[in-house]
């Protein structure tokens, strides 16, 4: 059974960081591509950052370029969100997720592998 699980979330003050993990198993992902995915209340869930299978290629929001860093450790089946200088606005639930594909994609519908959230507060 695949399992992807987030976390690292929390309630931290604008101008923070915060450190997301996502645990994947079940299979190994070394050849996947990774996304990290957001929903803010009242909002659709949105792209954040994403991962090439290699690494070599990542890809970010404009909300949250420069702010933000995805990485992964292959040998571990991990994947991380190092989110820096947070604002309100990014308060929502974030989400890991991974494709079939090892290329990235910026469009939720291509992730066929979800996991359940963590919350992400940040106080003005």
């Amino acid at each position: 059974q695949v399992q992807l699980v987030e976390s690292g979330g929390g309630l931290v003050q604008a101008g923070g960081s915060l450190r997301l993990s996502c645990a994947a198993s079940g299979r190994t992902f070394s050849s996947n591509a990774m996304g990290w995915f957001r929903r803010a209340p009242g909002k659709e869930r949105e792209f954040v950052a994403a991962i090439s299978w290699s690494a070599i290629n990542t890809r970010y929001a404009d909300s949250v370029k420069g702010r933000f860093t995805i990485s992964r450790d292959k040998a571990k089946n991990m994947v991380y969100l190092q989110m820096n200088s947070l604002k309100p606005e990014d308060t929502a639930i974030y989400y890991c997720a991974a494709r079939v594909s090892g290329v990235i994609s910026t469009s939720h519908h291509e992730y066929a592998y979800w996991g359940q959230g963590t919350q992400v507060t940040v106080s003005s």
